[in-house]
């Protein structure tokens, strides 16, 4: 068995994931180079560490969901909602501007009971409207996790969505102010493009490295302080306390000087976002230089 170190905190055992990686690795290196969903004034420092240094060659073209400029095509990216947009915008019509919190973690976690509850009460302490994708660990038990009584105390307050949401469509709306998320990139690209600052609850994989991005480098989120390395929030233990939950909640939703700040720079960066895919902005040139350099590529013979 050998050790994959994915960072000095986080460390799996497993040798899956060390053949799977090398090969990763091994193809990475025989690549023309990458294409990648960012865009150079998020993360300057890294993509000239990339080139530079790793002599890595790589094209800027994201954020690419601003690719999905009308509400069809953002209601139809990915799966297809069990819920009508149409009433999700209906409702959010009827908040004021940055009073939602949306959360959601992802495609791929399914969150345990335990947590769940946990959640519930924290948001409901909290005293925020909130939009909830929910995803459960797909048995009986685990549908019965609701407070008693939650459903109706949250009745025009909170929105629960099974499965899947329009992301995109969401964290548009002005109404929502904050995202709970799992610090998948895909999430932190959109939670940018949005404006919208960020409650980070990362899971697996590289989102504590993300996590890190957005609350020490960006300065655009604040951590709830979620430490165990898990694709799975398990069914017996909740990791995070409803206490924790709904004060950072509270300390990303409310008036404080904190949370203003962290606004401002969020509304920033979406600005810069949306400047980099427009004509002359660093993601269009990224990608009209590749364009124009394959056009003129020819493999050599062999």
């Amino acid at each position: 068995m050998t050790r994959l170190q994915l960072s000095d905190d986080f460390k799996v055992e497993s040798e899956f994931n060390t053949k799977l990686m090398d090969q990763m690795r091994d193809a990475e290196l025989k690549s023309y180079g990458f294409l990648v969903n960012s865009f150079y004034e998020l993360e300057p420092a890294y993509a000239e560490h990339y080139k530079n240094v790793m002599g890595r060659r790589a094209w800027h073209i994201g954020p690419v969901s601003l690719r999905n400029r009308e509400t069809m095509d953002k209601v139809q990216r990915g799966k297809k909602a069990p819920i009508d947009e149409h009433y999700v915008l209906n409702w959010l019509d009827t908040k004021e501007p940055k009073s939602v919190i949306y959360i959601c973690f992802g495609s791929m976690s399914r969150v345990g009971r335990a947590q769940l509850l946990e959640i519930a009460m924290g948001l409901e302490d909290s005293g925020f409207s909130f939009v909830w994708v929910v995803r459960t660990l797909k048995n009986k038990e685990e549908e019965r996790f609701l407070p008693e009584g939650f459903e109706e105390r949250m009745e025009g307050k909170g929105l629960i969505i099974r499965e899947w949401a329009p992301q995109v469509l969401i964290l548009d709306h002005p109404a929502v102010g904050g995202f709970m998320t799992h610090c998948g990139w895909n999430s932190i690209l959109e939670g940018v493009t949005a404006g919208v600052p960020m409650i980070t609850w990362p899971l697996f994989a590289e989102q504590f490295h993300n996590e890190n991005l957005v609350t020490r480098v960006l300065k655009i989120g604040i951590r709830v302080g979620a430490e165990q390395w898990n694709s799975w929030i398990e069914a017996k233990d909740a990791a995070v306390k409803k206490e924790k939950i709904g004060s950072v909640v509270i300390q990303l939703m409310g008036d404080r000087e904190e949370a203003e700040e962290m606004r401002t720079r969020a509304k920033e960066f979406s600005e810069m976002a949306r400047r980099a895919v427009e004509e002359g902005g660093s993601s269009y040139a990224d990608l009209t230089a590749l364009i124009e350099e394959l056009k003129t590529y020819r493999k050599p013979s062999t």
